[in-house]
């Protein structure tokens, strides 16, 4: 079976957000057919437009996936992401607003999609209901909660369609925003299956 390497974003600010994210990880690598790669830090960041709500846990993990003829292994794996954020409990909310779990489906190898979204994976937040699934996440290269994270893990991948890695994108971001917007507070310890403490900056 072909495989093709995914980047997925984790995010949440409600209830025990950093044990929340762990269960994720272990959900994620769980999906039949996947093989987790690796996990980013764990990221303490602040919200984005709705700023008052708690501040947001976020990671990335990187999966070996099944590739699927055409578009058919991105729309599977997206319609797994769903189903573990409503196992997960993920509420109907405004757009920007609380999360008790966030999965996007960020890179998909050499991908660059755009293709209609099945019922199914569509998201609970209602003003995003009926958009398209775009790859790579038309939003991850202005997001340094995306790209701290997505940096640990390829900080040399260009994906499709940018212009510069996702180092680079990085830093021009933290040069915009200032570090302090993303905290990496631990660090994924695979053998524990489990994040353990730093303290650290991007």
């Amino acid at each position: 079976m072909r495989t093709v390497r995914a980047y997925i974003g984790l995010g949440a600010n409600v209830g025990a957000a950093r044990a929340t994210l762990t269960a994720a990880v272990h959900a994620l690598a769980a999906m039949p057919g996947a093989t987790l790669i690796g996990v980013s830090r764990l990221y303490v960041t602040a919200p984005v437009e709705v700023t008052d709500q708690p501040e947001f846990h976020n990671a990335v993990a990187a999966l070996d996936v099944p590739e699927g003829p055409g578009d058919a292994g991105s729309i599977a794996l997206l319609l797994a992401l769903k189903s573990i954020e409503r196992a997960f409990g993920r509420q109907e909310r405004y757009r920007y607003g609380p999360r008790e779990l966030d999965l996007d489906l960020l890179i998909f190898g050499n991908a660059h999609l755009t293709v209609e979204r099945p019922e199914e994976g569509r998201s609970p937040d209602p003003a995003k209901a009926t958009r398209l699934l775009e790859v790579p996440h038309p939003e991850a290269a202005r997001r340094l909660f995306v790209l701290a994270p997505l940096a640990d893990l390829a900080p040399d991948l260009v994906p499709p369609g940018w212009s510069e890695s996702v180092a680079a994108a990085r830093d021009r971001r933290v040069s915009i925003e200032g570090a302090s917007v993303v905290r990496a507070v631990a660090e994924w310890d695979p053998a524990a299956g489990l994040w353990v403490e730093v303290s650290d900056r991007v």
